[in-house]
């Protein structure tokens, strides 16, 4: 149904197409129980790491693929296509975690963790807290410099991945006087002493992905686990979701090509009055709207990943890309339930799952408001 753009490289067809066959033959049978269940199955977890798609940018001495971020970002579409919830996992790990250790750990955190993450770890990166959403860095929980080490205390809300997570990339406050100046990035193992994984999330949609609370009671962190310097949290954080928004991008216009997909073969297969509903004006005008839609938010997302990818500027694109695909994923898996018509609405077919994962898409990584106001402040200068 959906041809792959043209400006695909050989190789990144390849890998594109090797992602998407692992997850319509691996990952598909088991959305439905995953949903269900709010469980993520183990075993495609590991399949994540055999196959290579939980390294793709770490290079191959650390044990990774030594890939490219627009493929990272490929990969994330097509797992959307199929569940995104397998998406977001891949995407925290590589465009968030692996990005943020690529920039900014010492070699010697590098060798400790790269290859850790690249055969079996699985990454959470934990900025969000109660009273710190939008406004990213009015952050509460607090470190301490307690000599050999640092301590933290407080708690984050709705972390990805942090069930099954090994490693947590933990922003926390070190000089609450120096305000965004004094935020750091801390490399926080599970079972750190004083940490622990709290309560685990109910959620509308991707609920298959986990999101937990974290709970930091005079955590013992060692002084070589700061990334960066002390004080460069908010660079750390800044630039891994610039980022990852598009990443987000990536997950949004997969989630919408899945549902134009299934209703594109709901409306050549279901009949009425002795024909196919695809052949009426009325469904072609919707498919052709959806198609369009799609089209030019992949574009959005396609262009951003490649500016990142050049060294060129691409803020104003990421935000631009995150904002109109999650727009976008919403709006065409809404018109496909309604393509689909009563079976939509029910869980029988896919597209109501699609629905509700596409939610999530406006809110994290940055509300579709603040996008609108980072591409206002650009175009405006």
């Amino acid at each position: 149904m959906s041809t792959p753009l043209t400006f695909l490289s050989d190789e990144e067809q390849m890998f594109q197409d090797s992602v998407r066959q692992f997850a319509r033959d691996r990952i598909r049978p088991h959305v439905r129980e995953m949903d269900d269940a709010a469980h993520f199955r183990p075993e495609i977890l590991k399949q994540f790491f055999e196959l290579g798609l939980m390294s793709i940018e770490i290079p191959e001495e650390y044990g990774g693929q030594g890939g490219t971020f627009f493929q990272a970002v490929l990969a994330v579409e097509e797992l959307a296509a199929v569940d995104p919830s397998a998406a977001v996992i891949v995407d925290v790990q590589n465009t968030l975690v692996v990005n943020a250790l690529l920039r900014w750990a010492t070699a010697e955190q590098k060798r400790q963790y790269l290859p850790r993450l690249a055969k079996d770890t699985i990454a959470s990166y934990a900025l969000s807290e109660a009273g710190s959403g939008s406004d990213a860095f009015a952050l509460q929980t607090r470190a301490a410099d307690t000599g050999d080490s640092y301590t933290l205390n407080g708690r984050k809300l709705w972390i990805t991945n942090a069930q099954e997570a090994g490693l947590f990339l933990v922003f926390a406050t070190l000089d609450p006087s120096a305000g965004y100046k004094g935020i750091t990035c801390f490399l926080v193992e599970r079972g750190a002493p004083g940490f622990q994984v709290g309560r685990k999330e109910d959620k509308l949609g991707i609920r298959a992905s986990s999101t937990c609370e974290l709970i930091f009671d005079s955590c013992k962190v060692p002084k070589q686990n700061v990334l960066g310097t002390p004080g460069q949290g908010y660079k750390v954080a800044i630039e891994t979701l610039n980022e990852g928004r598009i990443a987000i991008g990536g997950q949004m216009i997969g989630l919408a090509r899945g549902a134009l997909d299934h209703a594109v073969a709901y409306a050549k297969q279901r009949k009425q009055f002795g024909q196919p509903i695809g052949t009426f004006q009325a469904v072609q005008l919707e498919l052709a709207d959806m198609a369009t839609e799609l089209e030019a938010a992949r574009l959005l997302v396609y262009n951003a990943a490649r500016l990142r990818e050049a060294g060129k500027p691409f803020l104003k694109q990421a935000a631009m890309a995150k904002y109109y695909s999650s727009l976008i994923a919403e709006t065409v898996a809404s018109r496909a339930v309604e393509v689909l018509g009563g079976v939509g609405f029910t869980k029988d077919y896919p597209v109501e799952k699609l629905y509700r994962d596409a939610k999530i898409g406006r809110i994290y990584e940055g509300t579709s408001n603040m996008q609108r106001l980072t591409i206002a402040k650009h175009i405006l200068g």
